[in-house]
């Protein structure tokens, strides 16, 4: 797992070039390592190295993950889609989960968090490329989601994110961030709701120093940190 310090060491040194070619402070953005498919000794070699956000696509991996790794104080966000029946157990074991992509999920989340005392901050996933593989809240219906927060007891929302097309060239992803930050600064105009979204998840391995420049301040960083994954995992 020594790969693990040093690649970490190169992230943090890209994130913080990146922040600062943008006029923007390193420390005002969250680097989160994506440990899905990696073992339990990924995520301690990593926290070793200093991390303690880490993101996980299955409520069920985290899970396992997090009784693998006792008493690290790591803070759990979920990255992949959250199906409905798996609300609750989600609202107990994340201190983020970035994948809502209706009310009716959000408000499953706020309702498990208030009864298990739990307060996940929340973001809304949307979907601005309109992709069938991809989960997400079309444009139209982010402001509805934003507006329902308003009754949210537990759950705290806190901004957007968004998984762009794929893509080998980083370039090809900027003008979805942009619009993600422009739908942000929209959103925050309009409504007190709005005006909580101050966190933008976007940017992966291959993209991230695009994504921050565009205004991330949540990246997702997996391979290159953690390797290459295994596929059939």
């Amino acid at each position: 797992m020594e790969h693990v310090h040093s690649n970490l060491a190169a992230v943090r040194e890209r994130l913080a070039a990146a922040a600062r070619a943008s006029g923007r402070d390193p420390g005002d953005i969250r680097l989160i390592a994506v440990s899905k498919t990696f073992p339990a000794e990924a995520v301690r070699a990593a926290y070793d190295a200093g991390q303690r956000d880490f993101g996980e696509n299955k409520v069920q991996e985290a899970l396992q993950k997090q009784e693998q790794t006792p008493g690290l104080d790591a803070r759990w966000h979920l990255i992949g889609h959250l199906q409905s029946n798996k609300a609750r157990r989600a609202a107990t074991a994340f201190a983020a989960i970035h994948s809502i992509d209706s009310l009716d999920l959000l408000e499953k989340v706020d309702a498990a968090a208030g009864e298990s005392g739990a307060t996940p901050d929340v973001f809304v996933q949307v979907d601005l490329a309109g992709e069938a593989t991809k989960f997400g809240a079309p444009e139209a219906q982010v402001d509805a989601i934003v507006r329902g927060a308003s009754r949210c007891r537990a759950a705290r929302l806190v901004g957007l994110m968004l998984l762009p097309p794929w893509s080998d060239d980083p370039e090809a992803a900027r003008p979805y961030f942009r619009r993600l930050r422009e739908l942000r600064d929209r959103l925050a105009g309009q409504s007190a709701e709005g005006s909580q979204l101050r966190r933008l998840s976007m940017g992966m391995s291959h993209d991230f120093e695009v994504a921050i420049q565009e205004g991330a301040t949540d990246v997702r960083v997996g391979t290159a940190i953690f390797g290459t994954r295994d596929r059939a995992k």
